[in-house]
């Protein structure tokens, strides 16, 4: 049908893909366009494919969702990107919203909401589940000096990977920067965050529930 809303689902894990593909083939009004396995796929076929929104994962090997999304809407201002993630924490919500996407939803509840959420974000609409709209909220009142959100979306993405354990030259590599560039980025981290060393940006990652212990 012509007024159906066209998806792209972006995640690396092909069996995620079939499980939110065999979802929504459920509804009359969405179809699955396209399926992408990697964000620079995304990037690749996104003018050919012309969906009405986009359905991103956070956490993927190579570019990352959140530089995904970041070289998405400078391309293409109008895409409406709704972010799937397994991360339920405060910082990552609001990385994604301020980096231009119209929907953040955890994947624990992606059964019941993700539906709900594509049309709302198709609609022009901001989707957040009740419980992480609350949280945010929370968070910007009870923990406005965390330094973490004193890092900038670049370096909130590298301090990610190296708390992952990934090295300054992956890093460069992955993020098609110089290993210069990400030690400069690797410096003002530790600065900002107070650490030392790797060690204790996984930690400080862990203590904000940003990554499992």
């Amino acid at each position: 049908m012509s007024d159906n809303l066209r998806i792209m689902l972006v995640d690396d894990h092909a069996v995620v893909r079939m499980g939110f593909r065999l979802l929504l083939d459920t509804t009359n009004d969405l179809r699955v366009v396209a399926e992408c396995g990697s964000g620079e796929e995304a990037l690749q076929r996104f003018a050919d494919v012309a969906p009405d929104v986009v359905v991103l994962d956070l956490s993927m090997e190579g570019m990352g969702g959140l530089e995904t999304l970041s070289r998405l809407l400078a391309k293409w201002p109008a895409a409406r990107v709704l972010v799937l993630s397994a991360h339920e924490d405060t910082a990552h919500p609001r990385r994604a919203l301020t980096a231009g996407a119209l929907g953040y939803l955890t994947k624990r509840s992606a059964a019941e909401a993700l539906i709900e959420a594509i049309r709302q974000v198709a609609a022009g609409r901001v989707f957040l589940e009740p419980a992480l709209a609350q949280e945010l909220a929370v968070a910007r009142m009870g923990n406005p000096g965390n330094p973490v959100e004193a890092l900038s979306a670049r370096e909130f993405e590298v301090f990610m990977m190296l708390a992952r354990g990934r090295s300054v030259n992956e890093i460069a590599e992955l993020l098609f920067l110089s290993p210069r560039t990400v030690g400069t980025h690797l410096y003002n981290i530790k600065q900002k965050l107070g650490a030392g060393n790797s060690a204790e940006l996984t930690l400080i990652a862990i203590r904000n529930g940003l990554i499992d212990a």
